[in-house]
Formats: C-alpha cells, structure tokens, sequence
C-alpha cells in the first residue's frame, strides 16, 4: 500500500506544465489544430463558461475560487465573458501562481500561494463558486489497498485503512471485486470540505477511471477505464485517474445536487472526412497525433457540476 501525493512536485520542482498539455491548454491558441476539429472553434474557457451558463446563475455570481489554475487561461476566459467576476486563484506551485498572475494582469484577482487543505473553512465559505479544473488526479491517492481490508478490522491495521473503510461505509461505496484497489482519498477529502463549506456552486474535472466513450467510437479511441483509479506516470511526478462516481456520492451525502458528464457536453467535435481520417488510419504525423490524443482526452475527462438544493 502506498500514499501517492504530488506535493512536493508542484511546490519545489515544476517550473511549467511542458508536455502535461491539458484539454484547457491545447485550446488556448487560436491557432491550435485541436480547436479545428470541434464544431465551435473557441477556447476551454468560453466552452466551459457557455456550458455552466445553462446550469447555474453565473450572471450573479461575484466570488470564484480557482484552485490549481495551471497557466490561468480558463479564469481569464471567465473574467472577459464576465467582468464582474473577482476572483482568488490558490496554487501550491509559484511558478503556476507567477503565469497566473501574468494571464490575469488586467484583472482585480488575489493569489493565494499555498494548499486546498491549508486554506481556512471559514475564509472558504465567502465564495460563490468553487473550480477545480483538470486537476483533482495530482490530490493524494492511496494505491493497492487490499480489498480484504475493506470489509472487516483488523489489529494493528494502519490509521489510513481505518479512515478508507470508514468513508466506504459512511458513503455507501460498493466494495469492487478485486484483490486490491486504488483509492482517491485526497479528492474525497476535498469534496467533503468544499460541501461543508457550504459553496453553493462547485465545478470539478479530471481524467475518470469510468469513463466511457459512445459505443461507435469505444473501438477507435485508446479510453482505458476499469473502473479503478489508474497511475498516469509524468515528469517527476504520479498522478491517478479518478473515480467520479465516489464523489458524486460524496456530493449527495452532503445534500447537493449533481450533474456529470464528459468533455464532449460542451466541446462538441466535428466529425468530418479529415477527423474521420485521423482517428481511424492512425495516422503517426505529429498534428495528427496530437489531435488523436485531443479526441481521447475530451471523452476520457469527466466534469462533475454541483449546487446546494436550496439554492
């Protein structure tokens, strides 16, 4: 058993997100193929915004927490479609944190260096909006835990199996039928402070371990999702899958409501004659690569939207 944490990483040693490209940064110059092969060619940003603008009242919405912001392209598309908005941005890495402040020199936002977990309760509660974009994988995850362990106490077992069983019986999670599991401990704990924080609206992304691409295309698209959070090996760090489905339990637990999906909700491809010819002949030309690994990308990414029901 093994607690995978990317602390250190993002604190000390990344100085920028290099060839980690996210969906949010392969749209983000007009330029890019990735945009050609959608039906609205437009950045991350104002597909997101446009999307959540059909959910929640993001035309009332003033304070916004962006927690890990990456380089800041998604807040400035915020901002620009909605002026008012003001907006904190709290990251773990400096180097993120001094691009971010860069994206957003215009703009009448607080930076906030420093980790979700550290960040006071009670200062979290003043905000209206909650994201956590693309990045929910780099929170702790607790690998090859013995499923054993789950269903019954043992002496002398660890805190943290403790802590894990605890949640899987408060959370009504299904025990999976496999000799060991991975488990997102670290996103779960974040669910849970966001909704006693009592945010009324929270948005959250990742690569999901359930995801599943329409079935005309599930032959085509390298989507690997069993189920159970999967290692994604980087420069310098692990990251893992999530498995969205616990947090939507988590979610619930706490009275909100919640909707789920993937990418493809709100970048919308254009499956053309060329995206056609990309995805199925394979092609190993570098922008045909690239946009393969777009396509995976937009259906193996969840999204998950919640709001209090009383709102």
């Amino acid at each position: 058993m093994h607690l995978n944490r990317t602390d250190e990483y993002h604190r000390s040693l990344l100085e920028t997100l290099g060839w980690e490209l996210t969906v949010c940064n392969s749209l983000a110059d007009e330029q890019s193929p990735c945009r050609r092969v959608l039906t609205n060619s437009v950045s991350f940003g104002e597909a997101l915004f446009c999307f959540l603008e059909t959910r929640l009242p993001l035309h009332k919405i003033c304070k916004v927490i962006e927690v890990g912001g990456g380089y800041g392209n998604l807040m400035a598309d915020f901002v620009r479609l909605r002026p008012n908005l003001a907006p904190t941005m709290l990251d773990l890495s400096p180097a993120l944190l001094a691009l971010q402040k860069e994206a957003l020199r215009e703009v009448d936002a607080e930076y906030v260096p420093g980790n979700f977990f550290d960040f006071p309760l009670e200062l979290l509660r003043k905000y209206e909006l909650a994201i956590f974009n693309e990045n929910l994988g780099d929170f702790p995850t607790v690998s090859d835990i013995p499923s054993v362990a789950l269903h019954n106490p043992e002496n002398g077992e660890s805190s943290i199996i403790s802590d894990i069983r605890h949640d899987f019986e408060k959370y009504a999670f299904p025990i999976p039928d496999l000799a060991f599991v991975h488990y997102n401990i670290g996103a779960v704990r974040a669910i849970e402070k966001l909704c006693t924080a009592g945010i009324p609206f929270i948005y959250l992304s990742e690569h999901s371990c359930e995801a599943s691409p329409p079935d005309n295309l599930a032959a085509l698209l390298d989507v690997p999702a069993d189920g159970n959070p999967r290692a994604i090996r980087l420069c310098g760090h692990t990251e893992y899958t999530v498995k969205f489905s616990h947090l939507e339990a988590v979610a619930r637990f706490y009275g909100y409501e919640t909707h789920r999906g993937s990418f493809a909700d709100f970048l919308p491809l254009n499956w053309n004659d060329e995206l056609n010819f990309i995805i199925t002949s394979r092609s190993a030309k570098p922008e045909h690569e690239l946009i393969r690994q777009f396509v995976e990308d937009i259906y193996t990414y969840e999204y998950l939207v919640l709001k209090t029901r009383e709102v």
